[in-house]
């Protein structure tokens, strides 16, 4: 079981580099979506209940959800790439549930690999955490007055 630790952990580490880069660039694009001059100038004078500001919420939001989808996504096919989950369907639940902090359980991973699912769960806290933070500031561009 200890010969399995250091491939586990050069595993982990790679996919918490990609999957912070990968959200870094999501969230940057997201950013410059809505950034542009005229963006932020027309965002300055929305009532946060109309329409149009209803829209830009539910747009970010969509937009963050997918990106933490693609995330779990690539998770997902590493296990099974590794052979760590020998299913989509539960490659993906166990992911899902991983990367949520959720996790039921890691019977769905073989034990080789459950230290991947521990590096999801902790990246999956951070990246949830940075999305909060960028959700808010992003809303918060959004000014009645």
């Amino acid at each position: 079981m200890a010969d399995h630790l250091l491939p586990q952990f050069a595993v982990s580490t790679a996919m918490v580099v990609l999957c912070v880069i990968v959200h870094g660039f999501g969230l940057f694009g997201l950013n410059r979506a809505v950034r542009t001059e005229a963006a932020v100038e027309r965002l300055q004078h929305i009532d946060p209940m109309s329409p149009r500001g209803v829209v830009f919420t539910l747009g970010t939001v969509i937009a963050m959800l997918a990106l933490h989808g693609v995330e779990i996504w690539i998770f997902a096919l590493t296990y099974l790439s590794l052979g760590a989950i020998p299913d989509l369907e539960a490659a993906l639940y166990f992911s899902t549930i991983s990367y949520s902090t959720v996790g039921y359980n890691d019977t769905h991973v073989l034990p080789e690999w459950r230290l991947l699912g521990a590096f999801e769960s902790v990246l999956g806290i951070f990246l949830l955490g940075w999305s909060t933070a960028f959700f808010f500031r992003m809303i918060g561009r959004i000014d009645p007055h």
